[in-house]
């Protein structure tokens, strides 16, 4: 009596399958890890040019982006305005940190004396009273003219709001095209970014983070996945190739 071949021909097909399964893990994840150092690359080299714009003159007023496609190359360059505070809508933005504690970005804008229009400045930031949530801490602004000094960046960035869009003082968000609708301003699709050089002593902390890009976020992801392509191929040769070849020899 004969003895079937199929279960010679089932054990060869499920070797087939395993084995392109693990080529097109393997094959797979490298390609992602390969992805993830190219956006890293990527992104170092963007922040590479956004360091060099801190070396580039800085913008004059009259020359201030009016879309946010031009904002975009204006982003981090050194600036240095003439206007006025519109004080009576100066915003803090709560739940924002500083030096690993909890307070508020004030930002107000600034009515511009060199061009027209009206840009919104991050000022800096201010502790939050533990005793009353609702009390925001005075500002002595100068009503006269005043000189800003920082550089160009995007607006304040948003955290996630529980509530929907706010208004009064205190907000967890700011978003520039409804705001510049809510005061009838002509606001610049972008913000200056007050430095500590040359500001006023008002009690504000003015120790900006430099941007961070997450370009270690991505090599962290393909170290990931180059381990994950590392581990698929290892348990394939140990499965498929060393183990079976013990068992026969034993």
């Amino acid at each position: 009596m004969t003895t079937t071949p199929f279960p010679r021909g089932r054990s060869r097909r499920r070797a087939l399958i395993v084995l392109f399964a693990a080529v097109v893990g393997a094959a797979g994840t490298a390609r992602l890890g390969v992805w993830q150092l190219d956006r890293a690359a990527q992104k170092e080299a963007l922040q590479q040019a956004l360091d060099s714009r801190v070396q580039l003159p800085p913008v004059p007023a009259a020359m201030l982006a009016d879309t946010p496609a031009a904002a975009v190359e204006q982003h981090y360059r050194r600036i240095a305005v003439r206007g006025h505070w519109i004080s009576t809508a100066t915003v803090f933005l709560d739940n924002r940190q500083m030096d690993a504690r909890q307070g508020f970005f004030v930002v107000t804008p600034l009515r511009l004396s060199e061009a027209p229009g009206v840009v919104l400045v991050q000022r800096g930031w201010a502790p939050r009273d533990l005793l009353d949530r609702t009390k925001v801490p005075r500002l002595a602004d100068d009503p006269g003219e005043v000189t800003v000094i920082g550089h160009i960046a995007p607006p304040p960035g948003r955290l996630y709001d529980f509530a929907g869009a706010a208004s009064g003082a205190i907000r967890q968000n700011l978003e520039l095209a409804d705001f510049a609708q809510e005061l009838s301003l002509p606001l610049k699709p972008l913000s200056i970014v007050q430095d500590a050089e040359g500001a006023p002593q008002d009690g504000l902390l003015r120790q900006w983070p430099r941007p961070d890009l997450g370009i270690q976020r991505h090599y962290g992801y393909a170290f990931q996945w180059f381990a994950l392509c590392a581990l698929m191929t290892g348990l394939y040769v140990w499965f498929q190739l060393v183990r079976p070849r013990l068992g026969s020899r034993r």
